[in-house]
């Protein structure tokens, strides 16, 4: 197990970069405010899954394979940028269907599995966070204390429990804002074009994220 002192260190630095606004609060605000809060929280739950995915993937040795190719390294980055543009020109293209969905019956439903599945996607494509736990996840290990894998494990967890809260938060937060854009038809169609911009700005900026060497 991993000792109290580490585990608190390891909470406080997670905690700090979490709240700080990333790709994934920013996908999620954009999911709120083109479909809503049950669309914001299953992107939430999927995009926390696809994390922890990254976690396992670390624990088990290819996060530092991940880490010291550049070739792979930018494969994955160039595969999540892309996906996150592509949802972006497809909420753009929609924005119109948004505002007649909403006039006919309310907000337009979203499958779940669906939903579910691109928030998945987009947290199992980060390259920056494999890398971040490979580099991070370690430090805070204690090879004394049983299997480095197990900790690993835990530590994952704890920062993906603190990320689910703090993401959804987030989701809240933009739904609510998105009930007042909604008595206006021309502002639910302004909602979903600017969740649909801000996601392909997102996969531009990690298309164009670098690394050092």
């Amino acid at each position: 197990m991993v000792s109290l002192d580490r585990l608190l260190a390891f909470s406080a630095l997670a905690l700090l970069l979490i709240v700080i606004p990333g790709p994934s609060v920013l996908f999620v605000v954009g999911r709120a405010l083109a479909h809503g809060r049950r669309a914001a929280l299953t992107t939430v739950a999927g995009n926390t899954l696809g994390a922890y995915v990254l976690v396992a993937a670390v624990a088990l040795g290819v996060g530092p394979v991940v880490e010291r190719s550049v070739l792979l390294f930018t494969a994955l980055k160039l595969a999540g940028a892309a996906y996150l543009v592509y949802l972006g020109v497809k909420a753009w293209r929609q924005r119109g269907s948004l505002r007649a969905a909403f006039t006919r019956a309310g907000p337009p439903e979203r499958g779940g599995l669906r939903t579910f599945g691109e928030g998945f996607a987009v947290g199992v494509a980060n390259p920056k966070t494999m890398v971040f736990f490979a580099a991070v996840l370690p430090q805070f290990v204690d090879r004394a204390q049983g299997p480095v894998p197990v900790q690993m494990l835990l530590l994952g967890l704890v920062f993906n429990v603190i990320a689910l809260v703090s993401d959804s938060v987030w989701g809240l937060v933009a739904s609510a804002a998105r009930d007042w854009f909604a008595r206006s038809p021309r502002r639910l169609s302004a909602v979903g074009g600017v969740g649909g911009l801000a996601m392909i700005g997102l996969g531009v900026t990690v298309a164009a994220t670098g690394r050092k060497d």
